[in-house]
């Protein structure tokens, strides 16, 4: 789909490099250029696993070693986002600019460039001087304190839901600014905060909380009724219940040969209630492996909660190749077509320098 197209990639760590890998897994060219110590990301002693978030992150590109503050570096720089169509870099907001290659600078050498700083906060005043991680941008949108457990505390998620999705809403922007590039010449800057790309999953808390006071969303849809709930298993896992609809909840009732349960569909999950309390009794009865078998026979919107060692065997995710295995080592898919049209493992520091140099 980006065949043509050359990215020019400033970034580091998880968020940017996942943009620029989605925008490789569509065909673009994607040179990262690294300082001479390299992406942080890559395995620095002692701390292997971080190796591991740059080999997810970093397949499909080129590498190239460049110090900024050289001035022939600089300007090797300038010459290739001179001949790119996109720009991204993941620095605090204004070093860009004080290393020479930010906006103004692109756009003097490539008067069409997409440009796309990608940073926690944001340009604006505000707060653009701080440092942040995953974990701070969820609390400042409010996401973090929807996911709470039974006392109230909120929890602390196993998975970088801000720094994912800071990264897909960089790419969004820039296929968005493509399109627009295509339609009129003209050049794009995009400035991405990660924070503020948490706020569409609060767009039904603040209007909800605007007319009712309500601070938890829907309240059909945070646990509060038997129809929406996370079950025990006889083995000590887990299954989601999600039969808001009628039909699915009839569904469930007449397979389990509950009956009785019918007018309890929106019931509460509380101890008085005997619907929930025989729910959690009927789930309790019954293996994790004998729910999913369930769940593949009886249309009521029942799902395993499954480990990631599971996730990769799951029918579906190898009928979608979701999750596809290079050279031994299990890879995410980040397309969902043609996903085998190419690949490359993530590069060696500078590994495509001579490369590049002869483009000079």
């Amino acid at each position: 789909m980006l065949s043509g197209i050359k990215v020019i990639d400033f970034s580091q760590y998880l968020p940017a490099p996942h943009t620029t890998l989605r925008l490789a897994e569509l065909g673009a060219e994607v040179i990262k250029v690294e300082s001479p110590v390299g992406d942080p990301s890559r395995a620095p002693s002692g701390e292997e696993e971080m190796g591991y978030i740059f080999q997810a992150q970093n397949r499909n590109k080129k590498s190239i070693v460049l110090n900024l503050k050289d001035e022939a570096d600089k300007e090797w720089a300038l010459q290739l986002i001179a001949a790119a169509d996109v720009v991204v870099e993941s620095y605090r907001p204004g070093v860009a600019d004080r290393l020479g290659i930010g906006y103004k600078e692109a756009l003097s050498v490539n008067e069409k460039v997409i440009y796309c700083s990608l940073s926690g906060y944001g340009r604006t005043e505000t707060m653009r001087h701080l440092g942040g991680h995953d974990l701070n941008y969820l609390s400042i949108s409010g996401v973090l304190s929807q996911l709470k457990d039974q006392t109230g505390r909120p929890i602390q998620p196993g998975t970088q839901l801000a720094d994912f999705i800071g990264g897909i809403t960089a790419s969004e922007a820039i296929l968005g600014a493509l399109v627009k590039r295509e339609r009129t010449g003209e050049p794009s800057y995009l400035d991405i905060s990660i924070t503020d790309s948490l706020f569409p999953f609060m767009s039904n808390h603040f209007l909800i909380e605007g007319y009712t006071g309500e601070q938890n969303g829907a309240d059909k849809l945070g646990g509060k009724y038997v129809c929406y709930y996370i079950y025990e298993t006889k083995d000590g896992r887990y299954v989601t219940l999600g039969a808001l609809e009628p039909k699915f909840w009839k569904n469930l009732c007449h397979a389990l040969n509950k009956e009785s349960w019918l007018t309890g569909h929106f019931s509460k999950t509380t101890d008085d209630n005997p619907v929930f309390k025989e729910l959690k009794e009927v789930f309790a009865n019954r293996t994790l492996a004998e729910w999913t078998q369930f769940s593949m026979e009886v249309d009521c919107c029942l799902a395993p909660i499954l480990e990631t060692s599971e996730v990769v065997n799951h029918p579906l995710v190898k009928s979608r190749n979701l999750v596809f295995t290079k050279q031994g080592v299990n890879y995410t898919a980040t397309r969902f077509s043609e996903q085998e049209s190419k690949f490359s493992p993530p590069p060696k520091l500078s590994q495509h320098a001579d490369e590049l140099k002869q483009l000079k």
